[in-house]
């Protein structure tokens, strides 16, 4: 067998080879997409949790959008103060002040509230909402069968006494909540604030009063005696404007119904409940 033979092609595959790896090192320096360096800094300083709680679709999304200038630095509400300094060390601005947010449910009635019926189904407020509205008689309380405290991912929500109850230190505002619960009764909070009003039900007072021992009955006790005027009553029930409140806790004292909490005067044992 002529050696030339077999030694020509090997030779001429290897200079193609060596040819074409040239061009595609080229190629890569010629078409290369440039990364900003501080993308995977500010990705690695986030926690990680891809919640959404953003608004952004996962950290690393919402870490592209920041280095575009489309998101502030803290824009990420579970790493709150030391992730939002990091970043903006990062990125070379001052963060902002932001003021802590935390899930709140909106009801207390529970197992207090009357019931049309005896619920055996599947242990989820969607399913159960399927079901002549709910067991209870107020269609604007909590349904008490935990969607909210599977789909948090923090373990900051459970159920009580036949409500959902948020702990407000392991909260990290991701809004998972908010978004899971079928009557909307979870909203986000100001962490300063120790007065809420734990009711959104619509209905006139009388029939509230029937129905649920803690329900508000519309009679503007709160909204009177309010010295900031943050309390206003509309569609028959209470809402505080934080922007408005003092935190001076005399609605709280005035309530007939005992709907609106201060913690600063519930007992220990009892503050998960406010």
């Amino acid at each position: 067998m002529d050696l030339r033979s077999i030694l020509y092609p090997v030779v001429a595959l290897s200079m193609m080879g060596l040819l074409f790896g040239v061009l595609l090192a080229f190629a890569s320096k010629i078409f290369a997409v440039k990364t900003d360096e501080r993308l995977p800094k500010i990705i690695e300083a986030l926690p990680g949790a891809n919640c959404g709680g953003c608004g952004y679709a996962g950290c690393s999304n919402l870490a592209s959008e920041i280095l575009a200038g489309n998101a502030p630095v803290n824009a990420c509400p579970v790493g709150g103060e030391r992730t939002a300094n990091a970043i903006a060390e990062i990125m070379g601005v001052k963060a902002e002040e932001k003021v802590r947010a935390v899930a709140h449910v909106n009801c207390r009635g529970g197992n207090t509230t009357k019931k049309k019926y005896r619920y055996k189904g599947i242990e989820d407020c969607l399913a159960a909402s399927k079901v002549s509205g709910g067991p209870s008689e107020c269609a604007y309380g909590c349904l008490g069968y935990g969607t909210c405290v599977k789909a948090c991912p923090f373990g900051a929500i459970e159920i009580k006494d036949g409500v959902a109850v948020v702990d407000q230190e392991k909260c990290t505002a991701c809004k998972k909540c908010v978004a899971a619960c079928p009557r909307h009764i979870i909203t986000l909070v100001p962490y300063p604030a120790d007065v809420h009003i734990s009711c959104v039900s619509r209905d006139k007072g009388a029939y509230v009063r029937n129905i649920c021992n803690v329900g508000c009955i519309a009679c503007r006790i709160c909204e009177k005696k309010c010295p900031a005027g943050a309390i206003t009553v509309e569609n028959n029930v209470a809402r505080i404007d934080y922007d408005k409140c003092i935190n001076c806790g005399e609605c709280a004292g005035v309530c007939p119904r005992k709907l609106i909490t201060d913690r600063r005067k519930v007992p220990e044992t009892e503050k998960d409940l406010a």
